[in-house]
């Protein structure tokens, strides 16, 4: 059986439901915090069992009889990121599961700029110290945080942010389908994966140039200074931590964190990964 936790998520749903495509449902389980929210997939025969990190013995029971495990990286950070992730591992252990699949970043690294790819080096170490057969998924830099961070840029036409630098924006649907390849073993690798991304790095001026040729209307792109950008996003009430970790992404991205566009996607895919334009016709429904 393979487990997927987090299958009620953005990223978890869409594996379990490019996995479904590929193996029969009875081999499918999932591990979510509230199980109503995954009735739809027990009614068509997915093992749904409640699972919390914060309760590690639900975990050992939500794993029973799994040979993989798909842990879907928390929407944590630092300390009570890794502790969860923990909880899983140790779980996982516990339940005697074959391999642990895990859903890092490209980018993870100790000395990483980002918050969370820091979080995603030390989970990975866990995973090497069980000294089980485990794999890393290095997913691209979601394309849906490039969209949101363009939002604001949709009613005045200037992509106002702090400077940047190339990131492989890679699409959801993409990377569940890449997931669920692997978890199907119609491809298998030991540790970290290459970089999961899509075919080419694209800084914020090229997605100006993007929007432009999409709406058919002009786009620009005005650098705002980190300290200016920080204010800002106190002044609509977030907390310092957040200001500084949405900053830490434009950081890694002036430092190449993000840049690396790799074929194994595509690979593993089949075809050529999503396009940021089609993302962003999609979204904007151009």
């Amino acid at each position: 059986m393979i487990i997927v936790t987090g299958a009620t998520g953005k990223l978890g749903r869409r594996i379990v439901e490019r996995l479904l495509e590929r193996v029969h449902a009875d081999r499918v389980g999932v591990s979510v915090r509230d199980p109503d929210k995954a009735k739809d997939l027990a009614d068509r025969g997915v093992r749904v069992r409640q699972g919390d990190f914060d309760d590690p013995a639900s975990l050992a029971r939500s794993f029973e009889g799994a040979e993989q495990l798909l842990l879907v990286s928390l929407d944590r950070t630092g300390e009570e990121c890794v502790n969860g992730h923990r909880a899983a591992i140790d779980a996982a252990v516990q339940a005697g599961i074959g391999r642990i699949l895990y859903t890092s970043q490209m980018g993870a690294a100790h000395d990483a700029r980002f918050q969370p790819c820091r979080d995603h080096a030390r989970t990975e170490d866990m995973l090497r110290a069980t000294g089980r057969p485990w794999t890393a998924l290095r997913n691209g830099f979601y394309a849906a945080s490039a969209l949101q961070f363009l939002e604001s840029a949709r009613p005045t036409s200037d992509i106002a942010l702090p400077a940047d630098g190339p990131v492989a924006w890679t699409g959801h649907d993409d990377l569940a389908e890449a997931a669920a390849a692997i978890l199907a073993d119609e491809a298998r690798f030991e540790g970290p994966t290459p970089p999961l991304t899509a075919s080419a790095a694209l800084d914020f001026d090229a997605i100006a140039t993007i929007a432009s040729e999409v709406t058919g209307r002009p786009f620009t792109r005005t650098v705002v200074p980190d300290d200016a950008f920080r204010e800002q996003i106190l002044a609509h009430g977030a907390p310092a931590s957040a200001a500084d970790m949405l900053l830490s992404i434009y950081a890694a991205a002036r430092h190449g964190e993000f840049a690396s566009a790799d074929p194994t996607l595509a690979d593993l895919i089949g075809r050529e990964p999503t396009t940021f334009r089609a993302e962003l016709e999609r979204a904007w429904g151009v």
